[in-house]
């Protein structure tokens, strides 16, 4: 810093000599010696940020509003002039029968799911609480289902649960149990699929509660031990007030995705069973078995805003605990 002062002190000051032959500085406008580094600091800002941005448009905002467009009109996949047909794709969903049975069957997919994933997740979060012997090891093995493919775990279990010669009915002939037709009993496809999908991320939910339980301060287990509260006691008034934040953020994220349910339903049952028909399994059946891109865009469209409702009322439910438990502890 003092070498770039005296860089430009001795080219933009100058002296003049008054009467008592002392020289007195004479101020001039200097240029700021970082002016060129700020310039070429923010042309590199922006190209960091410009292809992220280029990204973002081309593969999430514009085929949005695309799609968007699509949805008003009569596009279809064999090709032809797509003609603007208003909302009428729209009174197509809402007088379908598939699409009443398939709002049914997601809507209770969504709930069995998440619900038992949050409890089952929140059990194990809790008994890997403490530490003891082999938990990295278990901890890593619960989160192996976790991190395998949907489609090929949908596949992996096709063969687990054939009716004829799959394990889990040859394990139930050898002790003389009927044995349940998992794959083809209308009553139990969806059963199955829910058995699944419970399998694969209830490690999710574990995870999310077990970082919820370990950001807990120790000093208020303690301080609850000098008072001699129950394990009943804790456990409702420290345990799950501090981790339901996390909880419910879980469950915001399951639920998202637990909507767009499609990978296991077409590994299992295929797409077009109405039994395990979800919300996007009927967007596939319409748009790509149909060739209907335009009906198939207002499924999508109709998807996208349940999501968008459900997310809004957890993120306001979310936004209020905090909200409550700041004024409580302040």
């Amino acid at each position: 810093m003092v070498a770039i002062f005296h860089r430009y002190s001795s080219k933009y000051w100058h002296f003049a000599e008054n009467g008592n032959s002392k020289k007195r500085p004479i101020a001039v406008s200097i240029p700021h010696p970082f002016r060129e580094m700020r310039v070429q600091d923010g042309v590199l800002k922006y190209g960091f940020v410009g292809p992220a941005l280029i990204f973002l448009i081309a593969f999430n905002i514009f085929p949005l509003f695309y799609n968007i467009y699509l949805s008003f009109t009569d596009a279809e996949l064999s090709g032809g002039i797509a003609r603007l047909v208003g909302g009428r794709n729209y009174g197509v969903i809402f007088d379908d029968t598939r699409y009443g049975t398939a709002l049914r069957t997601t809507g209770l997919f969504v709930v069995l799911a998440v619900a038992t994933e949050l409890l089952l997740g929140f059990a194990l979060a809790l008994a890997l609480q403490k530490p003891f012997w082999g938990k990295p090891a278990i901890t890593t093995i619960l989160l192996v289902p976790m991190m395998l493919s949907p489609a090929v775990m949908g596949l992996y279990w096709n063969f687990i649960l054939n009716g004829h010669y799959g394990v889990v009915n040859q394990a139930l002939s050898v002790f003389g149990l009927y044995q349940p037709q998992w794959l083809t009993d209308p009553d139990l496809k969806l059963f199955s699929i829910l058995m699944i999908d419970i399998w694969m991320w209830t490690p999710f939910m574990m995870l999310i509660a077990l970082a919820g339980l370990n950001a807990i301060p120790n000093h208020l287990y303690e301080a609850a031990a000098i008072d001699r509260a129950s394990r009943w006691t804790v456990f409702r008034r420290i345990t799950l007030p501090l981790c339901s934040p996390l909880l419910f953020l879980a469950v915001l994220l399951r639920t998202t995705d637990a909507l767009k349910q499609f990978d296991l339903v077409m590994a299992v049952t295929g797409p077009n069973d109405r039994a395990t028909q979800t919300l996007s399994a009927l967007l596939y059946q319409v748009m790509f078995r149909g060739y209907k891109i335009g009906l198939g865009s207002s499924y999508s469209i109709v998807i996208l805003l349940i999501v968008i409702a459900l997310a809004t009322i957890f993120i306001r439910y979310i936004t209020s605990i905090q909200a409550k438990q700041g004024r409580e502890s302040a």
